[in-house]
């Protein structure tokens, strides 16, 4: 692994920006990273030595989100999802950079070194991304043996560094915005229910504590949510059309 300075934040101070951009014109994590992908590909390589580039976030309760800069670099990346480890996967768990000179000779993942020169790629080179509650790597592959040098990995290393950023601002927009849905799912639950235990207690004359007793025991009997039972008690009580709340404008 790898713990080589990078002078170089400056030279990519635009990423975060272009990132801000993206999430603007399309406010989801995998756009954001699709649009980073051939940018980071096209930056971080050079005339002679063109580089393809894989990126992953992973985030608790959401499914793996990946993007990549061609069809080959998503292949390349995939391949550590079927040997079970890589250096990308090492980059996440470890938090270093992880590099692997020249794939021929690479015994840290043998399967998966064999499998990638197969593919044409010599060189790859991991670094874990930095971001709120969530795990993330960008991982650039070359056909060239010893591809990355010193002055590269520290070129991409402050890519990676910038590019956080925007992904950071990203993941905490979508995080407020998962969060206002789940209190305004959380609020027309509460709705149903208040409405299905006043009906109760209108039609049986109880006390609101046993009326939503009852209905507890209706979702237990039938294995059905609770507010799945509240909606159906709303539904007979207010006709087909049942009854609207201010939520489901």
């Amino acid at each position: 692994m790898l713990n080589a300075e990078a002078p170089h934040d400056d030279l990519f101070a635009d990423v975060a920006r272009r990132l801000q951009d993206s999430f603007l014109e399309n406010p989801a994590v995998e756009a954001c990273l699709q649009d980073l992908a051939p940018y980071a590909a096209a930056m971080l390589g050079s005339e002679g030595a063109d580089l393809l580039c894989a990126m992953t976030v992973l985030r608790p309760k959401h499914p793996v989100t990946t993007a990549a800069s061609s069809p080959c670099a998503r292949v390349l990346s995939e391949l550590e999802h079927k040997y079970g480890d890589g250096p990308g996967t090492t980059a996440m768990r470890t938090g270093g950079t992880v590099l692997i000179g020249d794939a021929r000779q690479d015994r840290r993942w043998a399967g998966y070194a064999h499998a990638v020169v197969g593919l044409g790629c010599l060189s790859v080179l991991s670094i874990p991304v930095v971001l709120e509650g969530a795990d993330g790597v960008v991982s650039l592959y070359s056909g060239q043996a010893e591809a990355y040098n010193a002055e590269v990995v520290a070129q991409a290393e402050a890519f990676v560094r910038q590019a956080a950023k925007g992904l950071t601002l990203a993941l905490r927009m979508v995080k407020l915005e998962e969060t206002k849905d789940g209190l305004t799912a959380a609020m027309q639950t509460r709705t149903v229910i208040d409405l299905a235990t006043g009906a109760i207690m209108a039609q049986n004359r109880c006390s609101q504590t046993d009326a939503f007793t009852l209905l507890r025991k209706a979702s237990n009997a039938r294995n059905m949510k609770l507010r799945d039972v509240a909606a159906a008690v709303v539904s007979s009580v207010a006709g087909e059309e049942g009854v609207s709340t201010y939520f489901d404008e």
